[in-house]
């Protein structure tokens, strides 16, 4: 092993639900662990698929001094005797085990949060990848991931970025990776219309504005065009979802300041005036009938409904009615 390379910490807690960043915050670990020691081997389990003596094998050190990794899933389901098997071990490793990486996967929130906290106590190295889901946190992972690659992203493509690619976080980073590589590492907002060509202008969000102002034939126009360009699914519905979701809070806000509601509801104030004069058409009924609706072509399209396609084009129709409402 060489001198000079630095070992990962015996003890990792990766907090939060965001599947990319859980991803790239374990594969981190793995990559240095093997940086020490390229032979490390990675072992993955579900903390509930476990019993404390499968985990005993699992954490004990290896008799030819080769490296582990030991990466836990899903431990805010664990029961009691299995978490305080993991604590127990995790205890020991922050000691000091030799050649034993342990990472234990959490989603974070109440459920199992005393298995967090003695695990925050007994020194691991923390990641934290919760939920992105403001619009100010997209735009600051799109503007990273930019920098990542090597390149700058104007604001006015960071907006054009997510209004093109959606809330996607894996979308997002593919897209800015790209888009840093063919502009040569200066983003800027003909770049991205360039790069996604027709896919920038018929997008989910696209989809989304015309049934909130009840275009019922410019919504399933559009819908059509976005299948034919190969726009996924799931973005569709998921801009579907929050452009009802984002009508119904500003809605319920009332008349107000447009700025001042951005502040309180973290939203850019460009998208609360659309919102405000989005809500003038619905009623309080058909937008409890939209949230509905959204959640269920959401469950639709990720492989409830047999036929995602006619499953979008039944939401847009029962938007476009339930506005009417």
């Amino acid at each position: 092993m060489n001198s000079l390379t630095v070992t990962p910490p015996p003890l990792h807690l990766v907090l939060g639900e965001e599947e990319l960043l859980v991803e790239r915050a374990v594969q981190a670990v793995v990559d240095a662990a093997r940086r020490a020691d390229p032979q490390t081997e990675v072992c993955r389990m579900r903390t509930t698929d476990l019993v404390p003596r499968e985990l005993d094998e699992l954490v004990s050190p290896s008799l030819f001094a080769q490296g582990r990794v030991v990466v836990l899933g899903a431990a805010h389901e664990a029961g009691k005797d299995i978490a305080d098997a993991v604590l127990n071990h995790a205890r020991h490793l922050s000691e000091g085990a030799e050649g034993v990486v342990l990472v234990v996967m959490h989603a974070g929130g109440g459920r199992g949060k005393a298995l967090v906290d003695a695990l925050r106590a007994a020194g691991a190295a923390v990641s934290e990848c919760a939920r992105v889901t403001r619009f100010e946190d997209r735009a600051s992972f799109v503007r990273d991931e930019v920098h990542r690659a090597g390149g700058r992203i104007s604001a006015g493509a960071v907006t054009a970025l997510l209004d093109a690619v959606g809330s996607d976080l894996r979308e997002l980073a593919s897209a800015a990776a790209q888009l840093t590589t063919d502009s040569g590492g200066s983003v800027d907002e003909a770049a991205v219309r360039r790069y996604h060509r027709g896919r920038a202008e018929v997008t989910g969000f696209s989809v989304a504005e015309k049934v909130m102002t009840g275009d019922r034939a410019g919504a399933l126009e559009m819908l059509r065009r976005a299948m034919q360009l190969g726009v996924p699914h799931v973005l569709v519905a998921d801009a579907l979802a929050d452009a009802v979701r984002t009508v119904a809070r500003v809605s319920a806000s009332g008349r107000a300041d447009p700025y001042r509601l951005a502040s309180t509801l973290g939203m850019p104030p460009w998208k609360v005036k659309k919102a405000m004069a989005q809500a003038r058409g619905w009623e309080r009924d058909g937008l409890a009938q939209a949230i509905l609706l959204v959640a269920e072509v959401n469950a639709d399209v990720k492989g409830v409904a047999a036929d995602a396609d006619y499953a979008l084009e039944r939401a847009v129709l029962a938007l476009c009615a339930a506005r009417r409402r």
